[in-house]
Protein backbone atom coordinates (compact mmCIF):
# COMPACT_ATOMS: atom_id res chain seq x y z
CA UNK A 1 0.00 0.00 0.00
CA UNK A 2 2.03 3.17 -1.12
CA UNK A 3 1.80 6.08 1.26
CA UNK A 4 2.66 9.87 0.41
CA UNK A 5 3.44 12.50 3.08
CA UNK A 6 3.35 15.96 2.35
CA UNK A 7 4.54 18.53 5.15
CA UNK A 8 3.39 22.17 3.74
CA UNK A 9 2.88 25.52 5.79
CA UNK A 10 -0.20 26.80 6.17
CA UNK A 11 -2.37 29.11 4.23
CA UNK A 12 -3.57 26.88 0.89
CA UNK A 13 -7.02 26.96 0.24
CA UNK A 14 -9.12 23.53 0.47
CA UNK A 15 -9.23 23.51 -3.29
CA UNK A 16 -5.70 23.49 -3.66
CA UNK A 17 -4.59 20.84 -1.40
CA UNK A 18 -7.32 18.55 -2.78
CA UNK A 19 -5.64 19.37 -6.02
CA UNK A 20 -2.80 18.52 -4.62
CA UNK A 21 -4.20 14.91 -3.25
CA UNK A 22 -5.31 14.05 -6.40
CA UNK A 23 -2.35 14.79 -8.63
CA UNK A 24 -0.07 12.86 -6.00
CA UNK A 25 -2.48 9.89 -6.18
CA UNK A 26 -2.43 9.76 -9.23
CA UNK A 27 0.73 10.09 -9.76
CA UNK A 28 1.39 7.16 -7.73
CA UNK A 29 -1.11 5.11 -9.61
CA UNK A 30 0.79 6.05 -12.83
CA UNK A 31 4.16 5.51 -12.05
CA UNK A 32 3.53 2.39 -10.14
CA UNK A 33 0.58 0.46 -11.30
CA UNK A 34 -1.01 0.79 -7.59
CA UNK A 35 -4.49 -1.07 -6.90
CA UNK A 36 -5.73 3.19 -6.72
CA UNK A 37 -7.80 1.86 -3.70
CA UNK A 38 -4.80 1.17 -1.88
CA UNK A 39 -2.96 4.54 -2.15
CA UNK A 40 -2.99 6.70 1.08
CA UNK A 41 -2.33 10.55 0.82
CA UNK A 42 -1.98 12.25 4.02
CA UNK A 43 -1.12 16.07 4.10
CA UNK A 44 0.15 18.31 7.08
CA UNK A 45 -0.60 21.92 7.61
CA UNK A 46 2.23 23.64 9.69
CA UNK A 47 1.66 26.67 11.20
CA UNK A 48 4.09 29.49 10.59
CA UNK A 49 4.96 29.94 13.90
CA UNK A 50 5.98 26.40 14.12
CA UNK A 51 8.39 26.13 11.51
CA UNK A 52 12.06 27.33 11.63
CA UNK A 53 14.77 27.52 9.22
CA UNK A 54 17.99 29.07 9.95
CA UNK A 55 16.98 30.04 13.89
CA UNK A 56 13.86 32.09 13.06
CA UNK A 57 9.97 30.87 12.36
CA UNK A 58 8.70 31.87 8.93
CA UNK A 59 6.16 33.89 10.87
CA UNK A 60 8.96 36.00 12.12
CA UNK A 61 10.58 36.02 8.87
CA UNK A 62 7.10 36.95 7.45
CA UNK A 63 7.09 40.12 9.76
CA UNK A 64 10.87 40.99 8.91
CA UNK A 65 12.36 41.98 11.80
CA UNK A 66 13.48 38.38 13.32
CA UNK A 67 11.70 39.01 16.03
CA UNK A 68 8.79 37.06 17.70
CA UNK A 69 5.96 36.26 15.22
CA UNK A 70 3.13 39.16 14.72
CA UNK A 71 -0.28 38.60 14.05
CA UNK A 72 -0.42 40.15 11.09
CA UNK A 73 1.74 38.06 8.82
CA UNK A 74 -0.81 36.84 5.89
CA UNK A 75 -0.33 33.21 5.32
CA UNK A 76 -1.67 33.17 2.04
CA UNK A 77 0.58 35.12 0.88
CA UNK A 78 3.27 34.12 2.94
CA UNK A 79 2.51 30.19 1.28
CA UNK A 80 2.27 32.21 -2.31
CA UNK A 81 5.82 33.29 -1.86
CA UNK A 82 7.40 29.87 -0.57
CA UNK A 83 5.97 28.35 -3.73
CA UNK A 84 7.28 31.01 -5.84
CA UNK A 85 10.99 30.52 -4.34
CA UNK A 86 10.50 26.72 -3.77
CA UNK A 87 10.14 26.11 -0.32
Amino acid sequence: MPLVEVTLTQGRSPEQLRELMRRLHDGVHTSLGANPESIRVIVREVPRTLWCAGGQTLAERDAGDGGPAGATADPRRAAAADEQEGR
